[in-house]
Protein backbone atom coordinates (compact mmCIF):
# COMPACT_ATOMS: atom_id res chain seq x y z
CA UNK A 1 0.00 0.00 0.00
CA UNK A 2 3.07 2.47 0.25
CA UNK A 3 2.70 3.40 -3.90
CA UNK A 4 -0.90 4.66 -2.19
CA UNK A 5 0.75 6.87 0.32
CA UNK A 6 0.92 9.94 -1.83
CA UNK A 7 -2.95 9.83 -2.63
CA UNK A 8 -3.49 9.83 0.95
CA UNK A 9 -1.45 12.78 1.82
CA UNK A 10 -3.15 14.47 -1.40
CA UNK A 11 -6.67 13.59 0.33
CA UNK A 12 -5.59 14.92 3.91
CA UNK A 13 -4.40 17.82 2.39
CA UNK A 14 -7.33 18.25 0.19
CA UNK A 15 -9.58 17.87 3.45
CA UNK A 16 -7.70 20.11 5.53
CA UNK A 17 -7.66 23.12 3.15
CA UNK A 18 -11.94 22.59 3.21
CA UNK A 19 -12.15 20.75 -0.18
CA UNK A 20 -14.70 17.95 1.88
CA UNK A 21 -16.23 16.63 -1.62
CA UNK A 22 -12.83 16.47 -3.18
CA UNK A 23 -10.93 14.64 -0.57
CA UNK A 24 -14.07 12.11 -0.73
CA UNK A 25 -13.47 11.76 -4.26
CA UNK A 26 -9.59 10.89 -3.77
CA UNK A 27 -10.90 8.36 -0.83
CA UNK A 28 -13.18 6.65 -3.01
CA UNK A 29 -10.38 6.14 -5.86
CA UNK A 30 -8.32 4.84 -3.20
CA UNK A 31 -10.57 2.40 -1.80
CA UNK A 32 -11.60 1.05 -5.18
CA UNK A 33 -7.74 0.33 -5.52
CA UNK A 34 -7.33 -1.45 -1.77
CA UNK A 35 -10.70 -1.35 -0.27
CA UNK A 36 -9.60 -2.15 2.95
CA UNK A 37 -6.86 0.57 2.91
CA UNK A 38 -7.33 2.27 6.66
CA UNK A 39 -5.91 5.40 6.36
CA UNK A 40 -8.28 6.06 3.72
CA UNK A 41 -11.35 4.48 5.82
CA UNK A 42 -9.83 7.20 8.59
CA UNK A 43 -10.19 10.10 6.20
CA UNK A 44 -13.29 9.19 4.62
CA UNK A 45 -14.48 9.02 8.30
CA UNK A 46 -13.66 11.98 9.24
CA UNK A 47 -15.26 13.50 6.15
CA UNK A 48 -18.40 12.01 7.14
CA UNK A 49 -18.17 13.41 10.70
CA UNK A 50 -17.83 16.91 9.31
CA UNK A 51 -20.67 16.55 7.40
CA UNK A 52 -22.36 14.66 10.36
CA UNK A 53 -23.39 11.63 7.94
CA UNK A 54 -24.23 10.07 11.23
CA UNK A 55 -24.93 6.57 9.82
CA UNK A 56 -22.15 6.03 7.51
CA UNK A 57 -19.21 7.34 9.83
CA UNK A 58 -20.65 4.61 12.13
CA UNK A 59 -20.41 1.90 8.99
CA UNK A 60 -16.98 3.01 8.22
CA UNK A 61 -15.62 2.79 11.33
CA UNK A 62 -17.02 -0.46 12.14
CA UNK A 63 -15.27 -1.12 8.97
CA UNK A 64 -12.24 -0.16 10.04
CA UNK A 65 -12.53 -1.98 13.86
CA UNK A 66 -13.59 -5.16 11.53
CA UNK A 67 -10.36 -4.98 9.13
CA UNK A 68 -8.34 -4.11 12.37
CA UNK A 69 -9.59 -5.07 15.95
CA UNK A 70 -6.68 -4.10 17.57
CA UNK A 71 -7.08 -0.06 16.56
CA UNK A 72 -7.42 1.50 19.89
CA UNK A 73 -8.16 4.92 18.00
CA UNK A 74 -11.28 3.16 16.32
CA UNK A 75 -12.51 1.05 19.02
CA UNK A 76 -12.48 4.51 21.25
CA UNK A 77 -14.32 6.38 18.29
CA UNK A 78 -17.11 3.46 17.72
CA UNK A 79 -17.82 3.25 21.42
CA UNK A 80 -18.13 6.83 21.85
CA UNK A 81 -20.82 7.32 18.56
CA UNK A 82 -22.40 3.87 19.98
CA UNK A 83 -22.62 5.51 23.50
CA UNK A 84 -24.08 8.91 22.15
CA UNK A 85 -26.59 6.88 20.21
CA UNK A 86 -27.79 4.91 22.97
CA UNK A 87 -26.56 1.44 22.19
CA UNK A 88 -24.58 0.87 25.42
CA UNK A 89 -24.25 -2.90 24.99
CA UNK A 90 -22.78 -2.13 21.92
CA UNK A 91 -20.26 0.46 23.48
CA UNK A 92 -19.51 -1.29 26.06
CA UNK A 93 -18.56 -4.51 24.18
CA UNK A 94 -16.13 -2.00 21.66
CA UNK A 95 -14.53 0.01 25.19
CA UNK A 96 -13.82 -3.53 26.52
CA UNK A 97 -11.94 -4.86 23.53
CA UNK A 98 -10.26 -1.10 23.96
CA UNK A 99 -9.24 -1.77 27.30
CA UNK A 100 -7.98 -5.30 26.28
CA UNK A 101 -5.67 -3.60 23.67
CA UNK A 102 -4.11 -0.50 25.93
CA UNK A 103 -5.05 -1.01 29.28
CA UNK A 104 -2.76 1.14 30.35
CA UNK A 105 -4.03 4.11 27.84
CA UNK A 106 -6.46 6.31 30.48
CA UNK A 107 -8.96 6.92 27.24
CA UNK A 108 -10.45 3.71 27.25
CA UNK A 109 -11.11 3.18 30.88
CA UNK A 110 -12.49 7.22 30.65
CA UNK A 111 -15.20 5.47 28.00
CA UNK A 112 -15.92 2.44 30.71
CA UNK A 113 -16.54 4.56 33.23
CA UNK A 114 -19.19 7.05 31.41
CA UNK A 115 -20.94 3.73 29.57
CA UNK A 116 -21.15 1.76 32.99
CA UNK A 117 -22.40 5.37 34.83
CA UNK A 118 -24.79 5.53 32.26
CA UNK A 119 -26.08 2.05 32.11
CA UNK A 120 -26.59 2.20 36.03
CA UNK A 121 -23.42 0.16 36.92
CA UNK A 122 -21.79 3.06 38.61
CA UNK A 123 -19.59 1.47 41.14
CA UNK A 124 -17.75 -0.52 38.02
CA UNK A 125 -17.46 2.99 36.44
CA UNK A 126 -15.99 4.20 39.32
CA UNK A 127 -13.16 2.28 39.10
CA UNK A 128 -12.32 2.81 35.36
CA UNK A 129 -12.62 6.76 36.52
CA UNK A 130 -10.20 6.57 39.40
CA UNK A 131 -7.94 3.77 37.39
CA UNK A 132 -8.16 6.71 34.84
CA UNK A 133 -7.07 8.77 37.44
CA UNK A 134 -4.16 6.59 38.53
CA UNK A 135 -3.22 6.62 34.34
CA UNK A 136 -2.76 10.41 34.07
CA UNK A 137 -0.08 12.38 35.29
CA UNK A 138 -2.05 15.38 36.72
CA UNK A 139 -5.56 15.47 37.64
CA UNK A 140 -8.03 16.72 35.13
CA UNK A 141 -10.99 18.33 35.98
CA UNK A 142 -13.36 16.82 33.49
CA UNK A 143 -12.46 13.81 34.95
CA UNK A 144 -13.50 14.92 38.14
CA UNK A 145 -16.53 16.23 36.97
CA UNK A 146 -17.23 12.77 35.18
CA UNK A 147 -16.46 10.74 38.70
CA UNK A 148 -18.55 13.41 40.69
CA UNK A 149 -22.00 12.39 38.36
CA UNK A 150 -21.41 8.61 39.23
CA UNK A 151 -21.08 8.79 43.02
CA UNK A 152 -23.77 11.21 42.71
CA UNK A 153 -25.47 8.46 40.75
CA UNK A 154 -24.46 6.43 44.13
CA UNK A 155 -26.02 8.22 46.53
CA UNK A 156 -22.79 9.40 47.93
CA UNK A 157 -23.57 13.23 47.48
CA UNK A 158 -21.08 14.28 49.82
CA UNK A 159 -18.21 12.90 48.13
CA UNK A 160 -19.53 14.07 44.72
CA UNK A 161 -20.05 17.34 46.04
CA UNK A 162 -15.90 17.52 47.27
CA UNK A 163 -15.05 16.67 43.29
CA UNK A 164 -17.15 19.25 41.90
CA UNK A 165 -15.69 21.62 43.85
CA UNK A 166 -12.45 20.47 43.03
CA UNK A 167 -13.22 20.09 39.24
CA UNK A 168 -14.21 23.68 38.94
CA UNK A 169 -10.98 24.74 40.78
CA UNK A 170 -8.95 23.01 38.22
CA UNK A 171 -11.05 23.75 34.88
CA UNK A 172 -13.67 26.87 35.85
CA UNK A 173 -15.06 27.01 32.28
CA UNK A 174 -16.74 24.05 31.67
CA UNK A 175 -20.13 24.43 31.53
CA UNK A 176 -21.65 20.32 31.88
CA UNK A 177 -19.35 20.80 35.23
CA UNK A 178 -21.70 23.24 36.33
CA UNK A 179 -24.57 21.56 35.19
CA UNK A 180 -23.97 18.52 36.31
CA UNK A 181 -23.08 20.03 39.90
CA UNK A 182 -26.66 21.93 39.66
CA UNK A 183 -28.77 18.50 38.91
CA UNK A 184 -26.55 17.05 42.19
CA UNK A 185 -28.14 19.88 44.30
CA UNK A 186 -31.46 19.64 42.59
CA UNK A 187 -31.62 15.93 43.52
CA UNK A 188 -30.43 16.20 46.92
CA UNK A 189 -33.48 19.32 47.37
CA UNK A 190 -30.82 21.87 47.28
CA UNK A 191 -32.92 24.36 45.11
CA UNK A 192 -31.09 27.37 45.93
CA UNK A 193 -27.81 25.63 45.90
CA UNK A 194 -28.87 24.86 42.11
CA UNK A 195 -29.76 27.62 41.18
CA UNK A 196 -26.64 29.48 41.96
CA UNK A 197 -24.71 27.30 40.03
CA UNK A 198 -26.96 27.79 37.30
CA UNK A 199 -25.90 31.75 37.79
CA UNK A 200 -22.29 30.37 37.58
CA UNK A 201 -22.63 28.63 34.12
CA UNK A 202 -24.79 31.68 32.83
CA UNK A 203 -20.87 33.60 33.48
CA UNK A 204 -19.71 30.71 30.77
CA UNK A 205 -21.97 31.05 28.32
CA UNK A 206 -24.41 33.12 28.88
CA UNK A 207 -28.34 32.01 27.84
CA UNK A 208 -26.98 28.44 26.84
CA UNK A 209 -30.41 26.36 26.43
CA UNK A 210 -29.30 23.79 28.86
CA UNK A 211 -29.09 26.22 31.35
CA UNK A 212 -32.50 27.08 31.12
CA UNK A 213 -33.49 23.54 30.81
CA UNK A 214 -32.05 22.63 34.45
CA UNK A 215 -34.40 25.94 35.56
CA UNK A 216 -37.14 24.52 33.96
CA UNK A 217 -36.41 21.51 36.03
CA UNK A 218 -36.20 22.58 39.46
CA UNK A 219 -39.36 24.70 38.88
CA UNK A 220 -40.78 21.67 38.04
CA UNK A 221 -39.33 20.53 41.05
CA UNK A 222 -40.29 23.61 43.19
CA UNK A 223 -44.32 22.47 41.90
CA UNK A 224 -44.23 25.92 39.83
CA UNK A 225 -44.72 24.18 36.14
CA UNK A 226 -46.51 27.35 34.88
CA UNK A 227 -42.79 28.81 34.92
CA UNK A 228 -41.12 26.06 33.91
CA UNK A 229 -43.24 25.66 30.87
CA UNK A 230 -42.63 29.21 30.30
CA UNK A 231 -39.21 28.56 30.04
CA UNK A 232 -39.69 25.57 27.37
CA UNK A 233 -42.42 27.67 25.67
CA UNK A 234 -39.44 30.42 25.52
CA UNK A 235 -37.02 28.06 23.92
CA UNK A 236 -39.33 26.58 21.26
CA UNK A 237 -40.60 30.08 20.22
CA UNK A 238 -36.80 31.34 19.55
CA UNK A 239 -36.17 27.97 17.30
CA UNK A 240 -33.59 26.92 19.61
CA UNK A 241 -33.72 23.22 18.23
CA UNK A 242 -30.98 21.75 20.66
CA UNK A 243 -33.11 22.59 23.27
CA UNK A 244 -35.46 19.98 22.10
CA UNK A 245 -34.27 16.77 22.31
CA UNK A 246 -36.47 13.34 23.75
CA UNK A 247 -35.51 13.92 26.76
CA UNK A 248 -36.34 17.75 26.79
CA UNK A 249 -39.42 16.63 24.94
CA UNK A 250 -40.73 13.95 28.34
CA UNK A 251 -40.24 17.17 30.75
CA UNK A 252 -42.01 19.08 28.59
CA UNK A 253 -44.92 16.92 28.50
CA UNK A 254 -44.96 15.93 32.17
CA UNK A 255 -44.74 19.97 33.22
CA UNK A 256 -48.08 20.10 30.78
CA UNK A 257 -49.63 17.35 32.68
CA UNK A 258 -48.94 19.11 35.90
CA UNK A 259 -50.73 21.89 34.86
CA UNK A 260 -53.55 20.03 33.28
CA UNK A 261 -52.86 20.39 29.83
CA UNK A 262 -53.10 17.04 28.81
CA UNK A 263 -54.55 17.82 25.33
CA UNK A 264 -50.66 18.89 24.44
CA UNK A 265 -48.70 16.93 27.11
CA UNK A 266 -49.00 13.76 24.86
CA UNK A 267 -48.05 15.18 21.66
CA UNK A 268 -44.78 15.73 23.77
CA UNK A 269 -45.26 12.09 24.56
CA UNK A 270 -45.43 10.84 21.08
CA UNK A 271 -42.25 13.39 19.50
CA UNK A 272 -40.10 12.47 22.06
CA UNK A 273 -40.95 9.04 21.25
CA UNK A 274 -40.68 9.05 17.70
CA UNK A 275 -37.15 11.09 18.00
CA UNK A 276 -35.87 8.86 20.67
CA UNK A 277 -36.07 5.84 17.73
CA UNK A 278 -35.05 8.38 15.28
CA UNK A 279 -31.43 8.90 16.85
CA UNK A 280 -30.95 5.96 18.64
CA UNK A 281 -32.21 3.29 15.78
CA UNK A 282 -33.44 1.00 18.58
CA UNK A 283 -37.56 -0.63 18.56
CA UNK A 284 -38.56 -3.12 20.83
CA UNK A 285 -37.54 -6.29 19.95
CA UNK A 286 -40.82 -8.18 19.97
CA UNK A 287 -39.84 -11.60 18.32
CA UNK A 288 -36.65 -12.07 20.77
CA UNK A 289 -39.06 -11.22 23.79
CA UNK A 290 -41.50 -13.41 22.87
CA UNK A 291 -39.37 -16.09 22.49
CA UNK A 292 -37.42 -15.74 25.36
CA UNK A 293 -41.11 -15.58 27.20
CA UNK A 294 -41.89 -18.77 25.24
CA UNK A 295 -38.82 -20.87 26.17
CA UNK A 296 -39.55 -19.78 30.07
CA UNK A 297 -42.90 -21.20 30.23
CA UNK A 298 -41.68 -24.35 28.47
CA UNK A 299 -38.69 -25.06 30.77
CA UNK A 300 -40.38 -23.70 34.41
CA UNK A 301 -43.43 -25.92 34.64
CA UNK A 302 -44.39 -27.87 37.57
CA UNK A 303 -43.19 -31.57 36.30
CA UNK A 304 -39.89 -30.27 35.94
CA UNK A 305 -39.46 -27.92 39.15
CA UNK A 306 -40.28 -30.64 41.09
CA UNK A 307 -37.29 -32.25 39.70
CA UNK A 308 -35.22 -29.66 40.44
CA UNK A 309 -33.15 -28.85 43.68
CA UNK A 310 -33.33 -25.60 45.30
CA UNK A 311 -30.43 -23.41 46.74
CA UNK A 312 -29.78 -23.34 50.51
CA UNK A 313 -30.36 -20.70 52.57
CA UNK A 314 -27.31 -18.67 53.91
CA UNK A 315 -27.30 -17.18 57.79
CA UNK A 316 -24.29 -15.18 57.93
CA UNK A 317 -25.32 -12.59 55.10
CA UNK A 318 -28.38 -10.41 54.75
CA UNK A 319 -30.84 -11.75 52.20
CA UNK A 320 -32.41 -9.98 49.10
CA UNK A 321 -36.31 -9.04 49.31
CA UNK A 322 -37.54 -8.87 45.59
CA UNK A 323 -39.46 -5.49 44.83
CA UNK A 324 -40.87 -7.46 41.53
CA UNK A 325 -42.75 -4.09 38.61
CA UNK A 326 -43.42 -3.33 35.56
CA UNK A 327 -41.25 0.09 35.38
CA UNK A 328 -43.34 3.03 36.66
CA UNK A 329 -45.88 0.68 39.18
CA UNK A 330 -44.48 2.14 42.20
CA UNK A 331 -41.12 0.19 42.93
CA UNK A 332 -39.25 3.06 44.09
CA UNK A 333 -41.86 4.04 46.21
CA UNK A 334 -41.40 0.66 48.03
CA UNK A 335 -38.24 0.27 48.51
CA UNK A 336 -37.79 4.40 50.21
CA UNK A 337 -40.32 2.95 52.84
CA UNK A 338 -38.74 -0.63 53.85
CA UNK A 339 -34.95 1.19 53.39
CA UNK A 340 -36.19 3.58 56.21
CA UNK A 341 -36.44 0.74 58.46
CA UNK A 342 -33.42 -0.03 60.38
CA UNK A 343 -32.86 -3.68 59.61
CA UNK A 344 -33.13 -3.47 55.39
CA UNK A 345 -30.88 -1.87 53.60
CA UNK A 346 -31.52 -0.24 49.89
CA UNK A 347 -29.60 -2.63 46.87
CA UNK A 348 -31.36 0.21 44.19
CA UNK A 349 -31.57 -2.45 40.75
CA UNK A 350 -29.03 -5.08 41.04
CA UNK A 351 -28.45 -6.31 37.58
CA UNK A 352 -27.14 -9.69 39.04
CA UNK A 353 -30.05 -12.06 38.57
CA UNK A 354 -29.78 -10.79 34.73
CA UNK A 355 -26.17 -11.20 34.83
CA UNK A 356 -26.77 -15.01 36.33
CA UNK A 357 -29.15 -15.57 33.42
CA UNK A 358 -26.84 -14.14 30.63
CA UNK A 359 -24.00 -16.27 31.86
CA UNK A 360 -25.86 -19.24 33.03
CA UNK A 361 -24.06 -21.52 30.02
CA UNK A 362 -20.86 -20.19 31.35
CA UNK A 363 -21.33 -20.71 35.06
CA UNK A 364 -22.55 -23.90 34.56
CA UNK A 365 -20.45 -25.08 31.91
CA UNK A 366 -23.34 -26.21 29.67
CA UNK A 367 -24.12 -26.76 26.12
CA UNK A 368 -27.20 -24.98 26.31
CA UNK A 369 -28.23 -21.63 27.29
CA UNK A 370 -30.82 -20.13 29.56
CA UNK A 371 -33.32 -21.75 30.96
CA UNK A 372 -32.47 -24.81 29.62
CA UNK A 373 -28.78 -25.05 30.91
CA UNK A 374 -30.93 -25.24 34.31
CA UNK A 375 -31.60 -29.21 33.62
CA UNK A 376 -27.53 -29.47 34.12
CA UNK A 377 -29.07 -29.92 37.93
CA UNK A 378 -30.43 -33.11 37.24
CA UNK A 379 -26.87 -34.65 36.63
CA UNK A 380 -24.97 -35.79 39.87
CA UNK A 381 -22.17 -33.95 39.89
CA UNK A 382 -24.31 -30.33 39.35
CA UNK A 383 -26.98 -31.05 42.24
CA UNK A 384 -25.36 -28.15 43.95
CA UNK A 385 -24.47 -25.68 41.37
CA UNK A 386 -27.73 -23.59 42.50
CA UNK A 387 -25.43 -22.61 45.99
CA UNK A 388 -22.56 -21.36 43.95
CA UNK A 389 -25.12 -19.25 41.84
CA UNK A 390 -26.52 -17.69 45.06
CA UNK A 391 -23.35 -17.15 46.24
CA UNK A 392 -22.18 -15.38 43.29
CA UNK A 393 -25.31 -13.09 43.45
CA UNK A 394 -24.39 -12.57 47.21
CA UNK A 395 -20.75 -11.84 46.61
CA UNK A 396 -21.62 -9.15 43.73
CA UNK A 397 -23.74 -7.32 46.20
CA UNK A 398 -20.93 -7.22 48.61
CA UNK A 399 -18.81 -5.92 46.60
CA UNK A 400 -20.82 -3.30 46.25
CA UNK A 401 -20.37 -1.96 49.09
CA UNK A 402 -24.21 -1.36 49.79
CA UNK A 403 -24.48 -3.83 52.73
CA UNK A 404 -25.19 -1.67 56.09
CA UNK A 405 -24.11 -3.21 59.71
CA UNK A 406 -26.92 -4.74 61.38
CA UNK A 407 -29.31 -5.17 58.60
CA UNK A 408 -30.90 -8.12 57.71
CA UNK A 409 -32.51 -7.59 54.55
CA UNK A 410 -31.42 -5.90 51.45
CA UNK A 411 -33.75 -4.72 48.56
CA UNK A 412 -33.60 -5.33 44.98
CA UNK A 413 -35.85 -3.60 42.66
CA UNK A 414 -34.07 -4.12 39.12
CA UNK A 415 -37.75 -3.76 36.71
CA UNK A 416 -39.10 -6.79 34.98
CA UNK A 417 -36.92 -9.36 37.50
CA UNK A 418 -40.47 -10.81 37.61
CA UNK A 419 -39.22 -12.47 34.05
CA UNK A 420 -37.16 -14.50 35.85
CA UNK A 421 -39.12 -15.41 38.63
CA UNK A 422 -38.39 -18.96 38.41
CA UNK A 423 -34.87 -18.66 38.56
CA UNK A 424 -35.42 -16.60 41.64
CA UNK A 425 -37.55 -19.08 43.30
CA UNK A 426 -34.45 -21.64 42.86
CA UNK A 427 -31.99 -18.95 43.85
CA UNK A 428 -33.85 -17.77 47.14
CA UNK A 429 -37.02 -19.82 47.92
CA UNK A 430 -37.07 -18.57 51.05
CA UNK A 431 -36.90 -14.28 50.04
CA UNK A 432 -39.63 -11.95 49.88
CA UNK A 433 -41.15 -11.69 46.84
CA UNK A 434 -43.29 -8.57 46.59
CA UNK A 435 -44.88 -7.53 43.41
CA UNK A 436 -45.84 -4.43 42.93
CA UNK A 437 -49.37 -3.99 40.74
CA UNK A 438 -51.30 -0.54 39.76
CA UNK A 439 -53.62 0.29 36.85
CA UNK A 440 -52.23 -1.18 33.56
CA UNK A 441 -53.26 2.00 32.07
CA UNK A 442 -51.18 4.20 34.46
CA UNK A 443 -48.42 2.01 34.23
CA UNK A 444 -48.69 1.68 30.59
CA UNK A 445 -48.94 5.74 30.38
CA UNK A 446 -46.29 6.16 32.46
CA UNK A 447 -43.78 4.07 31.09
CA UNK A 448 -44.30 5.82 27.68
CA UNK A 449 -43.87 9.18 29.34
CA UNK A 450 -40.43 8.31 30.65
CA UNK A 451 -36.92 7.51 29.11
CA UNK A 452 -36.57 4.07 29.57
CA UNK A 453 -35.13 1.00 28.11
CA UNK A 454 -35.70 -1.84 30.21
CA UNK A 455 -37.90 -4.86 28.42
CA UNK A 456 -36.19 -4.94 25.36
CA UNK A 457 -36.87 -0.78 24.60
CA UNK A 458 -40.63 -1.49 24.40
CA UNK A 459 -41.20 1.88 25.97
CA UNK A 460 -39.98 3.43 22.70
CA UNK A 461 -43.69 3.15 21.75
CA UNK A 462 -47.13 3.15 23.11
CA UNK A 463 -48.38 0.05 21.76
CA UNK A 464 -45.43 -1.87 22.01
CA UNK A 465 -45.07 -0.82 26.17
CA UNK A 466 -48.70 -2.66 26.57
CA UNK A 467 -47.45 -5.54 23.91
CA UNK A 468 -44.73 -6.07 26.79
CA UNK A 469 -46.70 -5.06 30.03
CA UNK A 470 -49.16 -8.28 28.60
CA UNK A 471 -46.22 -10.74 28.03
CA UNK A 472 -44.67 -9.85 31.49
CA UNK A 473 -47.59 -10.06 33.36
CA UNK A 474 -49.04 -13.07 31.71
CA UNK A 475 -45.42 -14.92 32.73
CA UNK A 476 -45.49 -13.70 36.26
CA UNK A 477 -49.66 -16.16 36.37
CA UNK A 478 -47.63 -19.09 34.75
CA UNK A 479 -44.88 -19.10 37.04
CA UNK A 480 -47.63 -18.54 40.14
CA UNK A 481 -49.64 -21.23 38.78
CA UNK A 482 -46.76 -23.83 38.09
CA UNK A 483 -44.18 -23.37 41.45
CA UNK A 484 -44.59 -21.95 44.97
CA UNK A 485 -43.45 -19.11 45.64
CA UNK A 486 -42.99 -16.52 48.33
CA UNK A 487 -44.78 -13.88 46.93
CA UNK A 488 -47.05 -10.71 47.80
CA UNK A 489 -49.19 -9.03 45.45
CA UNK A 490 -49.34 -5.09 46.46
CA UNK A 491 -51.63 -2.68 44.85
CA UNK A 492 -50.11 0.61 44.33
CA UNK A 493 -53.83 2.41 44.96
CA UNK A 494 -53.80 0.52 48.34
CA UNK A 495 -50.45 2.06 49.39
CA UNK A 496 -52.16 5.56 48.57
CA UNK A 497 -55.31 4.98 49.93
CA UNK A 498 -54.08 3.05 53.70
CA UNK A 499 -50.30 3.88 53.53
CA UNK A 500 -50.01 2.31 57.40
CA UNK A 501 -52.20 -0.84 56.47
CA UNK A 502 -50.06 -1.89 53.68
CA UNK A 503 -46.83 -1.05 55.31
CA UNK A 504 -47.62 -3.24 58.39
CA UNK A 505 -48.41 -5.60 55.63
CA UNK A 506 -44.92 -5.86 54.04
CA UNK A 507 -43.02 -5.88 56.93
CA UNK A 508 -45.28 -8.61 58.80
CA UNK A 509 -44.88 -10.53 55.02
CA UNK A 510 -41.14 -10.03 55.21
CA UNK A 511 -41.15 -10.77 59.08
CA UNK A 512 -40.48 -7.48 60.36
CA UNK A 513 -41.63 -5.13 63.33
CA UNK A 514 -43.72 -2.03 62.34
CA UNK A 515 -41.20 1.19 62.33
CA UNK A 516 -42.55 5.00 61.78
CA UNK A 517 -40.02 5.68 60.29
CA UNK A 518 -41.15 3.30 57.09
CA UNK A 519 -44.30 5.83 56.65
CA UNK A 520 -42.13 9.21 56.31
CA UNK A 521 -40.47 7.48 53.15
CA UNK A 522 -40.12 10.89 51.99
CA UNK A 523 -37.55 11.82 54.83
CA UNK A 524 -35.62 8.83 53.55
CA UNK A 525 -32.07 11.27 52.61
CA UNK A 526 -30.93 8.39 50.27
CA UNK A 527 -31.48 9.12 46.43
CA UNK A 528 -33.04 6.76 44.69
CA UNK A 529 -31.55 6.24 41.00
CA UNK A 530 -34.78 6.38 39.08
CA UNK A 531 -37.03 8.04 36.99
CA UNK A 532 -39.06 8.79 40.40
CA UNK A 533 -36.32 10.05 42.10
CA UNK A 534 -38.17 13.61 42.46
CA UNK A 535 -41.70 12.06 43.72
CA UNK A 536 -40.11 10.09 46.75
CA UNK A 537 -38.89 13.05 47.96
CA UNK A 538 -42.17 14.22 48.86
CA UNK A 539 -45.05 12.78 51.25
CA UNK A 540 -47.53 10.16 50.02
CA UNK A 541 -49.92 11.91 47.17
CA UNK A 542 -52.81 10.35 44.98
CA UNK A 543 -52.17 12.82 42.07
CA UNK A 544 -50.62 9.99 39.88
CA UNK A 545 -54.07 7.05 41.07
CA UNK A 546 -55.71 6.36 37.56
CA UNK A 547 -54.02 9.32 36.05
CA UNK A 548 -54.98 7.34 33.10
CA UNK A 549 -58.28 9.21 32.73
CA UNK A 550 -57.17 12.38 31.54
CA UNK A 551 -55.75 10.37 28.80
CA UNK A 552 -58.23 7.88 27.49
CA UNK A 553 -58.45 8.83 23.83
CA UNK A 554 -55.33 8.80 23.37
CA UNK A 555 -54.76 5.34 25.13
CA UNK A 556 -58.19 3.96 22.89
CA UNK A 557 -55.57 2.05 20.68
CA UNK A 558 -54.13 -0.41 23.14
CA UNK A 559 -56.98 -0.70 25.57
CA UNK A 560 -58.45 -3.92 24.10
CA UNK A 561 -54.83 -5.40 24.07
CA UNK A 562 -55.10 -4.63 28.25
CA UNK A 563 -58.90 -5.43 28.76
CA UNK A 564 -57.77 -9.06 29.77
CA UNK A 565 -55.30 -8.02 32.37
CA UNK A 566 -57.32 -5.39 33.60
CA UNK A 567 -59.93 -7.13 34.23
CA UNK A 568 -58.23 -10.05 36.24
CA UNK A 569 -56.45 -7.87 38.11
CA UNK A 570 -59.53 -6.56 39.56
CA UNK A 571 -59.65 -2.96 37.90
CA UNK A 572 -61.89 -0.91 35.80
CA UNK A 573 -61.83 1.59 32.97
Amino acid sequence: MQQLRPLIENAQATLRAGDQAGAEVICGNILELAPGHPDALATLYAICVLQRREAAAEAIVRRIVALDPNNLWALNELALRLMHKGDLAGAEFHARNAVRVAPENPQPHNLMGMILTEANRPSVGEYHYRRVLELMTAPDGIVLANLAWNLKNQGRVAEARVLYEESVALAPKVLQTFLGWARLEEADRNFDAAEKLLDRAEAVEPNHPSIKLSRAIIFGRRRQPKKALAILDGLIAGGNDQALGPGELLEKGRLLDQIGRYRLAFPAFVESKRRTREISGKAYMADHAQQLAGRLRGFFTAGRLGTLPRASVRTDIAQPIFILGFPRSGTTLVEQTLSAHPNICAGDELPFINEIADSMARLLNSPLTYPEALSELWFGDRRHELDNLRDYYLQRVRQLGILEDGAAWFTDKMPLNETHLGLIGLLFPQSPLIHLVRHPLDVVLSAFSNQLTHGFFCAYDLDSVAQHYVLTMDLVEHYRAEMTLRYLPLRYEDIVENQEVSVTRMLDFIGEPFDLRCLNFHENRRYARTASYAQVTEKLYDRSRFRYRHYLDDLQPVIPLLEPVIARLGYEI
